[in-house]
């Protein structure tokens, strides 16, 4: 879509340019002209007098569906690691590819990074697509889209999954915008229409209050961002064969416009729920955000990480990071201690994959005790406390026990 002015109806009178919100209107010899600024936006045509100023509807590409087969995985990794969130796509896209009876690959980009090309097979891909450059080694937007757009429109792939990294919210929307198709960001569950071969990508709405599944009936491919820890990991299979193709991409220095000088770590440590055995989390019901002192004791003890709902967020009690639900982090922990958390529907989406889950809270009929496994009814300031005291006499209780 396009804003296109008609030269012959134009009387020069600069309404449009007074009006435009993004100054992407100049005059040129008396008439109005739309420069590369503008946004579409609609108030010149609103507001120009000679209706000289009109929406023009740009050619779409038309493309062939039933050209497009096979399930692509982005394998993100950092520094020679592949990421956690790689390795649930791998499982996730096994299962897609297995019900449309398709193959499953994975697309790696790096430099000497031929070992995670092999773990990738192991893990479950049919094929790898594996560019190695000394430009790829560290991401760059430009440089991982560029290689990814030209690698979608030799092969034509029918699914694209990218994880929801700070990476993959970068990458995807530029693949998607590029090649023309769409993007479902943030998905929490994937599901196949095997009769029309369509993505069913589900994901929270309206600030998670509800979940919306959406499609992509005619473009290709159908692609989705999908938080990490939501999918189950792939297993590793010593035994399993396939195909890695590696190739040299066509990419120079000049096709990367930002550069990347230094990469700083952060000294504060980032907080990897998703990855965690053990979370101890804390809501409301904690009454203030002193309570999570007592939650950070006690995580201290079980070697956990601390979480937090959505509630102690918004009321600035504990950093974003720490926030797991449907608008933080989906999490797979094998024990989820809930510490004064009611169990919203936002919260529960977000961890009730746990193996064990634990709850304790004064409210006996709180919807938390619905999918714990065990329940504490009571304060959490009674019952924390004794818990800590339990975890450093342990010895002594499991020697009399024996």
């Amino acid at each position: 879509m396009a804003v296109k002015v008609i030269g012959k109806k134009c009387i020069g009178c600069g309404i449009c340019v007074n009006t435009c919100p993004f100054d992407a209107i100049d005059m040129v010899e008396d008439k109005a002209v739309v420069t590369d600024k503008c946004t579409a936006c609609g108030n010149c045509i609103e507001v120009c007098p000679e209706e000289a100023i009109i929406k023009e509807e740009g050619k779409r590409k038309t493309i062939d569906i039933d050209e497009y087969k096979g399930v692509w995985v982005f394998a993100e990794q950092r520094e020679g690691n592949l990421l956690n969130v790689s390795i649930e796509l791998i499982g996730e896209g096994r299962k897609i590819a297995d019900e449309l009876n398709a193959e499953l690959t994975a697309i790696l980009l790096g430099k000497d990074v031929d070992d995670l090309a092999e773990k990738l097979i192991k893990y479950g891909a049919d094929n790898v697509l594996y560019g190695e450059s000394e430009l790829l080694q560290v991401y760059t937007t430009d440089g991982y889209t560029k290689v990814i757009c030209e690698l979608i429109e030799e092969k034509k792939p029918e699914i694209m999954l990218i994880g929801a990294t700070n990476i993959g919210r970068d990458l995807g929307p530029r693949i998607s915008a590029r090649i023309h198709t769409g993007l479902t960001a943030d998905c929490t569950r994937l599901e196949v229409d095997k009769e029309n071969r369509r993505l069913l990508q589900t994901r929270p709405a309206f600030g998670g209050n509800l979940m919306a599944t959406i499609i992509c009936p005619n473009h290709r491919p159908q692609m989705s961002t999908v938080r990490p820890g939501v999918m189950e990991k792939a297993k590793y299979d010593e035994t399993r064969i396939g195909n890695i193709e590696k190739f040299i991409p066509n990419l120079k220095e000049e096709d990367i416009k930002a550069r990347v000088l230094e990469v700083a770590k952060g000294a504060k440590a980032q907080v990897k729920l998703e990855d965690a055995n053990i979370i101890v989390s804390g809501g409301r019901g904690l009454g203030d955000p002193e309570g999570f002192k007592l939650i950070e004791e006690l995580a201290e003890k079980l070697g956990a990480v601390v979480g937090a709902s959505r509630a102690t967020v918004d009321a600035g009690w504990i950093d974003q990071s720490h926030q797991v639900g449907q608008t933080g982090k989906t999490v797979r922990p094998t024990l989820y201690i809930a510490c004064g958390i009611s169990g919203a529907i936002q919260h529960l989406a977000g961890m009730q994959e746990s193996e064990v889950i634990i709850a304790i809270n004064k409210d006996k009929d709180a919807p938390i005790f619905k999918v714990a496994d065990y329940g504490i009814v009571g304060d959490v300031y009674e019952i924390l406390p004794e818990l800590i005291e339990g975890l450093d006499n342990i010895d002594e209780i499991l020697e009399s026990v024996n």
